[in-house]
């Protein structure tokens, strides 16, 4: 068994270290090379008997120290010029990269465009030098020969990682209130697990320190984090409800009438959620009111995914749709037919590009987002009841006691699976990656899960978006730079792109495609038989012309507008006429008639 990339880059300084050690404690007993020799030969040369070998050990020092300088000069260079290559796609200026100040007569001012520059200058060799400790691939688990990855077992797996590594396999028995849903916080570094029976609990996974656990005394269907580590919503046998980091309970939210499943859209700090009931229900977690409430018609449903990518929510039905939402629309924004039969899971990879659905025929579907077509599919031998994918594209199934990995198994079919892990006696009710860790974590009715999957997390993580090793401070301005950036619930569609996009037809030509889209909606609608121009009645004493007669045979629903400015128009003057036949109050007559006047208006 071999591996690669992160797991074998520490393997291999772990074997360069102990063969440094022990050529450092076993010396003279083991077998030097060639030019261990000579360099030991030079290192213990005799010392100089005459001036003239003085003289001329000296010179060999120093041409020895010349051509080290001229090495390390030579890489000094090599590196110099491998930062300045990075940094020209970091510049901000014109085409040759030097953004220069313009020349002002203020020295103040010019001093100050100067910093500025200069600044922007350290940020850019910052960048490229920070580029350099980035890694830009992850490492697999590969076998060799006939060897077959899906054969290894953890316990094999645990023998060639370091410490902590191996220490992230681990099996927690619960086995009284199961089976137990489970999420990751955003930064990879909290767990909240949630057993059907009431029992809930966060945890520090990697420390090993328990933040809070209690028992409502309920059914719990599912649970979610939602911005942070700090709140969390579980889906409880009534309501829906949210708890802090203490375990407290903060809102019973009374609109999440028997919820099965949750959602959390970070960016615009909605809860979503779907149930028995069949609704979709869109809360603001910030102002505590309902943005959106949709009936999609299916009956109960309890799959429910939120896509990172647009934010639109994919919600699984009975009767095989996958139906998209957004909280401004009523009505969906697209329907899949995923399955023959009811869907029983879902998952959405991190671009938004590849959506994984499971039913109970046996098959894992893969559909292009893109154009709502399916891509491939897999068989289990029985229905796969969760399924996740990692930020590095491996999709994971659960069914029965069994977890099921595949690699590249998105854009392309794979024959075989990655890895594979069964757990007997148990079922698996819920898998979830790490984020920016080889770890998948999965609840089962016995208990938790956690396995190291070789390759399936993001190894370079932004600070700025996601920090695992964040402190308390740095949580508190994120969590304030998060609410300053939450965006409205009407940006989200299925573009996510059409925001600042401008309309290049002039006023000219958008008018006239308006009115050759109303000329067309009418021509329809004139054909369809809508219009009824021979249903006209005669009316005497000179309202029987051909124009009045002509406006009668319009319907009178259908508004333009220039009618319904004339309507405005009418409106004001009729109001404008009865305001000044009313008599006037004596005391809305003086200095504080203006308020009264306000007061009437908002009344009407």
């Amino acid at each position: 068994m071999a591996t690669t990339g992160k797991l074998s880059s520490r393997l291999d300084d772990a074997d360069r270290l102990g063969g440094a050690f022990a050529k450092g404690t076993v010396g003279q007993a083991t077998t030097h090379t060639a030019a261990d020799a000579a360099a030991s030969s030079d290192d213990e040369a005799p010392a100089p008997q005459t001036l003239r070998d003085a003289v001329k050990a000296d010179g060999k020092s120093k041409a020895r120290s010349r051509k080290d300088k001229q090495a390390a000069g030579a890489e000094d260079d090599r590196i110099a010029r491998e930062i300045q290559q990075r940094a020209a796609k970091y510049q901000r200026g014109n085409e040759s990269g030097e953004a220069k100040p313009k020349k002002v007569r203020s020295k103040k001012a010019q001093a100050k465009l100067e910093h500025a520059q200069k600044r922007r200058d350290e940020a850019v060799q910052e960048a490229a030098r920070s580029e350099a400790l980035l890694t830009e691939t992850s490492g697999y688990l590969e076998a060799e020969g006939m060897e077959r990855t899906y054969k290894f077992t953890q316990k094999q797996l645990a023998e060639h990682l370091d410490i902590s590594s191996a220490a992230k396999i681990f099996d927690l028995q619960l086995g009284d209130f199961g089976p137990y849903a489970l999420d990751y916080s955003s930064n990879g570094r909290h767990l909240l697990i949630g057993g059907r029976k009431g029992h809930l609990a966060t945890m520090d996974w990697r420390n090993g320190r328990l933040g809070c656990e209690l028992h409502v005394r309920e059914t719990v269907r599912d649970v979610c984090w939602l911005h942070n580590q700090s709140l969390f919503a579980v889906a409880q046998k009534k309501h829906a409800y949210i708890y802090d980091h203490t375990g407290a309970e903060v809102h019973c939210l009374q609109k999440h009438v028997e919820p099965t499943a949750l959602g959390f859209l970070p960016f615009h700090f909605l809860l979503a959620s779907t149930g028995m009931t069949g609704r979709l229900v869109y809360q603001d977690v910030t102002e505590g009111r309902v943005i959106g409430e949709h009936r999609a018609g299916y009956g109960p449903s309890s799959v429910l995914r939120v896509n990172p990518h647009n934010a639109v929510v994919h919600v699984g039905h009975g009767n095989g749709m996958v139906t998209l939402w957004a909280p401004q629309q009523s009505l969906p924004l697209a329907k899949l037919l995923c399955h023959k039969g009811p869907v029983q899971a879902m998952a959405i990879d991190r671009s938004g590009t590849y959506m994984a659905t499971s039913g109970l025929d046996g098959r894992v579907k893969v559909w292009d987002v893109r154009n709502f077509k399916p891509l491939h599919e897999y068989s289990t031998m029985r229905p796969a009841h969760t399924l996740d994918i990692s930020q590095r594209g491996l999709l994971a199934a659960g069914w029965g006691p069994n977890v099921t990995v595949w690699k590249d198994a998105l854009a392309t079919h794979t024959a075989t699976p990655y890895m594979r892990r069964q757990l007997p006696g148990t079922t698996a009710s819920a898998v979830r990656f790490v984020p920016y860790d080889d770890v998948l974590g999965y609840g089962h009715s016995s208990g938790i899960s956690s396995i190291v999957i070789p390759g399936s997390g993001e190894p370079n993580f932004d600070a700025f978006v996601a920090n695992p090793y964040q402190t308390t401070k740095q949580r508190q301005e994120t969590e304030v730079k998060m609410l300053l950036d939450k965006l409205a619930p009407d940006t989200i569609q299925l573009d996510p792109n059409f925001i600042g996009r401008l309309d290049p037809r002039t006023q000219v030509q958008r008018q006239h495609s308006v009115l050759t889209d109303e000329r067309a909606k009418y021509a329809q609608n004139k054909a369809d038989g809508k219009y009824l121009d021979d249903n006209v009645k005669n009316k005497m004493k000179g309202r029987n012309s051909a124009a009045k007669r002509y406006n009668r045979k319009r319907q009178n629903n259908v508004m333009d507008l220039k009618k319904l400015h004339e309507m405005e128009r009418l409106e004001r003057e009729i109001r404008e006429s009865e305001r000044k036949r009313r008599k006037v109050p004596e005391e809305e007559s003086g200095a504080l008639g203006r308020f009264f006047a306000e007061k009437n208006n908002e009344s009407r």
